[in-house]
């Protein structure tokens, strides 16, 4: 009998809650979204379901090119891989802002593979929000 195909679902992706990776909680969407203010510890990816590939390995990659280490070097890209644990698996893939924000502007690609297959696929860009002088702002930033 032949294997079925995985069937691959993004199901959120944008800016989300806080993630606690410890945690069996996956976080909630605030906003559907690829355009990310670049904020601190804001949290931002997407949420994947995988069914029907249970034991497979999946492998996934943030590519952050404009992001640099203490020695001021490009970091590489982060990637790692995790076994789908049951035939109904939802998975995050996502990172945060962190200080300094201006080497973190740019576009964040992040991918997940399956059997050596890109099967999700998002682009993220994160900007920082210029100050805006229309009226509009000047009563908002008041609370108003």
């Amino acid at each position: 009998m032949a294997k079925q195909k995985a069937i691959i679902k993004i199901q959120t992706y944008g800016i989300h809650s806080h993630w606690d990776a410890k945690s069996k909680q996956l976080p909630k969407i605030k906003e559907f979204t690829t355009d990310i203010p670049a904020e601190i510890d804001i949290e931002f990816g997407f949420i994947i379901n995988i069914k029907k590939a249970r034991g497979a390995k999946i492998r996934y990659c943030i590519d952050h090119p404009q992001v640099h280490d203490k020695r001021g070097e490009p970091c590489a890209p982060f990637v790692g891989e995790v076994h789908v644990s049951n035939n109904d698996w939802d998975f995050y893939l996502g990172d945060t802002i962190w200080a300094p924000v201006a080497d973190k502007c740019g576009p964040w690609r992040m991918t997940i593979e399956l059997n050596n297959v890109i099967v999700a696929d998002k682009t993220f860009i994160v900007f920082v929000e210029e100050e805006r002088s229309d009226e509009t702002s000047f009563w908002k930033n008041r609370g108003y």
